[in-house]
Protein backbone atom coordinates (compact mmCIF):
# COMPACT_ATOMS: atom_id res chain seq x y z
CA UNK A 1 0.00 0.00 0.00
CA UNK A 2 1.42 2.85 -1.12
CA UNK A 3 2.00 5.87 1.28
CA UNK A 4 -0.06 9.00 1.66
CA UNK A 5 1.92 11.98 1.56
CA UNK A 6 0.80 15.77 2.38
CA UNK A 7 2.12 19.16 1.25
CA UNK A 8 1.96 21.10 4.86
CA UNK A 9 2.30 24.90 4.78
CA UNK A 10 5.72 26.18 7.51
CA UNK A 11 7.55 29.15 8.10
CA UNK A 12 10.85 29.46 7.96
CA UNK A 13 12.92 31.87 10.37
CA UNK A 14 14.92 35.00 8.80
CA UNK A 15 18.14 32.88 9.23
CA UNK A 16 16.35 29.54 7.91
CA UNK A 17 17.44 27.59 10.58
CA UNK A 18 14.28 27.15 12.06
CA UNK A 19 10.98 25.52 10.61
CA UNK A 20 7.41 25.22 11.87
CA UNK A 21 3.88 24.44 11.05
CA UNK A 22 1.97 27.26 9.84
CA UNK A 23 -1.24 26.68 11.45
CA UNK A 24 -4.75 27.87 10.80
CA UNK A 25 -8.49 28.66 12.04
CA UNK A 26 -11.46 26.83 11.53
CA UNK A 27 -15.13 29.09 11.20
CA UNK A 28 -15.23 28.18 14.92
CA UNK A 29 -12.49 29.67 15.94
CA UNK A 30 -10.62 26.43 16.35
CA UNK A 31 -6.93 26.08 15.40
CA UNK A 32 -6.17 23.32 12.83
CA UNK A 33 -3.60 21.75 10.34
CA UNK A 34 -3.78 22.26 6.95
CA UNK A 35 -2.34 19.47 4.49
CA UNK A 36 -2.55 19.71 0.91
CA UNK A 37 -3.04 16.48 -1.52
CA UNK A 38 -0.58 18.42 -4.16
CA UNK A 39 2.29 21.07 -4.17
CA UNK A 40 -0.20 22.80 -7.05
CA UNK A 41 -3.49 22.60 -4.78
CA UNK A 42 -1.36 24.26 -1.79
CA UNK A 43 0.19 26.99 -4.53
CA UNK A 44 -3.33 27.57 -6.43
CA UNK A 45 -4.96 28.48 -2.51
CA UNK A 46 -1.45 30.54 -0.59
CA UNK A 47 0.49 31.47 -3.29
CA UNK A 48 3.91 30.51 -5.05
CA UNK A 49 6.42 31.82 -2.00
CA UNK A 50 4.72 29.71 0.80
CA UNK A 51 7.12 27.02 1.97
CA UNK A 52 5.89 23.88 2.71
CA UNK A 53 7.20 20.38 3.52
CA UNK A 54 6.05 17.02 3.28
CA UNK A 55 4.33 14.58 5.93
CA UNK A 56 2.54 12.08 6.15
CA UNK A 57 -0.63 12.00 8.78
CA UNK A 58 0.32 10.15 11.68
CA UNK A 59 3.31 12.70 11.56
CA UNK A 60 1.27 15.76 11.56
CA UNK A 61 -1.48 14.79 14.21
CA UNK A 62 1.80 13.99 16.36
CA UNK A 63 3.43 17.26 15.88
CA UNK A 64 -0.21 19.27 16.44
CA UNK A 65 -1.51 16.82 19.46
CA UNK A 66 0.81 18.65 21.97
CA UNK A 67 -0.80 21.99 20.71
CA UNK A 68 -3.88 20.87 21.50
CA UNK A 69 -5.14 21.01 18.31
CA UNK A 70 -7.13 17.74 16.86
CA UNK A 71 -8.74 19.17 13.62
CA UNK A 72 -7.03 18.48 10.16
CA UNK A 73 -8.34 20.03 6.84
CA UNK A 74 -6.94 18.43 3.60
CA UNK A 75 -7.15 20.27 0.23
CA UNK A 76 -8.80 23.84 2.01
CA UNK A 77 -10.82 26.03 -0.23
CA UNK A 78 -10.85 29.85 0.56
CA UNK A 79 -14.04 30.80 2.18
CA UNK A 80 -13.79 34.42 2.75
CA UNK A 81 -15.80 36.48 0.41
CA UNK A 82 -14.21 37.97 -2.20
CA UNK A 83 -13.34 41.73 -1.69
CA UNK A 84 -15.13 44.51 -4.08
CA UNK A 85 -13.27 47.42 -4.34
CA UNK A 86 -15.29 50.48 -5.03
CA UNK A 87 -15.51 52.72 -7.74
CA UNK A 88 -13.57 55.99 -7.54
CA UNK A 89 -15.89 58.74 -7.82
CA UNK A 90 -14.38 61.93 -8.14
CA UNK A 91 -10.40 62.99 -6.94
CA UNK A 92 -10.37 64.17 -3.50
CA UNK A 93 -9.90 67.76 -3.20
CA UNK A 94 -5.81 68.45 -1.80
CA UNK A 95 -6.16 69.30 1.71
CA UNK A 96 -5.30 72.81 3.13
CA UNK A 97 -2.37 73.15 5.46
CA UNK A 98 -3.07 73.05 9.19
CA UNK A 99 -3.01 76.25 10.69
CA UNK A 100 0.25 76.81 12.72
CA UNK A 101 -0.08 77.18 16.25
CA UNK A 102 2.48 78.72 18.26
CA UNK A 103 3.97 76.82 21.02
CA UNK A 104 2.59 77.52 24.66
CA UNK A 105 4.66 79.52 26.41
CA UNK A 106 6.96 77.33 29.25
CA UNK A 107 8.11 78.43 32.33
CA UNK A 108 10.90 76.41 34.05
CA UNK A 109 10.92 76.52 37.62
CA UNK A 110 14.28 76.53 39.95
CA UNK A 111 14.53 74.09 42.84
Amino acid sequence: MARVVWHVPVTTSGTGSTTALRLFRLRDGRRCAVGFSSPEALVALLGPDQAHTELGEPALRALTAPLGIDALVVDPRLVAPSVTVPAATQPAAPLAPAPICPAPAVRLQRR
